[in-house]
């Protein structure tokens, strides 16, 4: 594990954290950084981070553990004057986490030094700050509501989302078809039963705010997914991998993908057909069983959907599956990242043979694409999705957009390469695309 100064600096100190309620009615993401906006959304309620207090980055195998040990460490020490009480108040660091045990991508927690949040129609705004352990530090005696909202940066300007010319990545689509028959065919010989492949597209982005825009596209078009901004890696997740709130667990598994109809009655049957389809309904039940199977030794109790249900997304519908349960065991949100990740959702089954061939036949880096992205906080608690309908921006303005498909036994590559451009619609939407 490595840390950045800002983590070895918290080492010998604590944070000092206030949280107040603020009578602020505004939209949030137009006051995000730019630049390095800290974005988690949904439904206009959500936090938006600003500045960087400490930075947790990890990698490899046990890149999930090492934070979630820094990170409670870094809580324990922690003073925390919360007035609020709601998730997402007091003390949160922002994630995002890599897909593979072998990427050469950091995983990050990043604790900001302002933290905007809504959420059921009240408003809050928190500092957060290191001192040296063992001074006086006195949170109950820091600034109150108006000096905390004469902080808030004024909300920008609306603009319109820069545009990014995309290209194939490093799978071009006619590879992209090879690499899906080879996988049906790996599937047909009893290797495995499921393997999700992905695939790239690469621009480049050249407006700092531009950022802002495109987050701001992906939250007025898309709604009712997770939308997230995360060291740079921005998108907006239908799936939720895990939430933790005072004791209770839950997560959403998709699986399953039909494009939706050009009318009310096409769309409904194309709805119809996708909960009917024997292949969508047989790759969902495997990313169910593997999510209940890795949640369960976590629960004291889990329940299901009894039927998978249709979810309308804008551009799509997906076959979904929702998990509640009650935690048995005190996990944090961390701790049941670990354990449900990667899903068979983004990976596969069996899960030991899958992921070398995703390696093989996809052949880049996912990077932190299909990996956790969320927040938690100084309790444990946290939500967190999949970080799918993304792209990951670099500091020199390349801009790479990921999608993939489950291939089954009965997969046409051609229509598995139809459901990435559908996939990939979102954040090259977001790009002026």
């Amino acid at each position: 594990m490595s840390q950045t100064d800002g983590a070895a600096r918290a080492a010998d100190a604590r944070l000092v954290v206030r949280t107040v309620a603020v009578d602020e009615t505004e939209p949030l993401i137009p006051r995000a950084d730019p630049r390095h906006p800290l974005v988690w959304m949904r439904r206009g309620e959500g936090i938006v981070g600003l500045g960087e207090v400490v930075r947790i980055e990890t990698t490899g195998p046990t890149r999930v553990e090492d934070a979630a040990a820094a990170w409670t460490s870094l809580a324990a020490l922690a003073e925390v004057d919360d007035r609020v009480g709601l998730p997402g108040t007091g003390l949160v660091a922002f994630g995002a986490f890599a897909f593979a045990d072998e990427s050469e991508a950091t995983s990050v927690l990043i604790v900001p030094e302002l933290v905007m949040g809504r959420r059921d129609g009240r408003a809050w705004v928190t500092r957060i700050s290191l001192d040296p352990v063992g001074e006086a530090a006195d949170a109950s005696g820091s600034a109150d509501a108006a000096e905390l909202e004469a902080v808030l940066p004024v909300p920008a300007p609306k603009r319109q989302v820069p545009r990014v010319a995309f290209t194939p990545g490093s799978l071009p689509p006619e590879a992209y078809e090879t690499a899906v028959a080879e996988a049906v065919r790996r599937i047909d010989a009893g290797e495995l039963e499921k393997v999700v492949l992905a695939r790239q597209l690469v621009g480049e982005l050249h407006e700092d705010a531009g950022l802002r825009a495109t987050i701001n596209r992906l939250a007025e078009d898309y709604p009712d997914t997770w939308v997230f901004a995360v060291d740079g890696l921005i998108g907006a997740s239908p799936e939720t991998l895990v939430r933790v709130d005072h004791g209770t667990v839950s997560a959403r598994v998709l699986a399953g993908t039909a494009s939706r109809g050009a009318g009310e009655a096409s769309d409904r049957e194309r709805a119809l057909a996708l909960a009917a389809s024997e292949k969508d309904r047989a790759e969902h039940a495997l990313a169910v069983e593997s999510a209940v199977k890795r949640l369960a030794p976590h629960t004291a109790r889990l329940d299901t959907s009894p039927e998978p249900f249709t979810l309308q997304l804008p551009n799509l519908w997906h076959l979904a599956t929702d998990l509640k349960g009650t935690l048995g065991d005190g996990s944090s949100s961390l701790d049941l990242v670990r354990a449900v990740h990667p899903t068979a959702a983004v990976a596969g089954t069996p899960r030991r043979i899958a992921l070398p061939a995703i390696a093989e036949l996809e052949g880049f880096d996912r990077g932190r694409y299909a990996g956790p992205v969320g927040w938690i906080d100084g309790g444990g608690d946290g939500e967190w999705a999949i970080a799918l309908r993304c792209a990951q921006v670099d500091g020199d303005g390349t801009v790479t957009a990921y999608a993939g498909c489950g291939i089954v036994h009965d997969s046409v590559p051609a229509d598995e390469l139809a459901e990435t451009v559908m996939k990939f619609r979102p954040i090259v939407e977001a790009f002026g695309g």
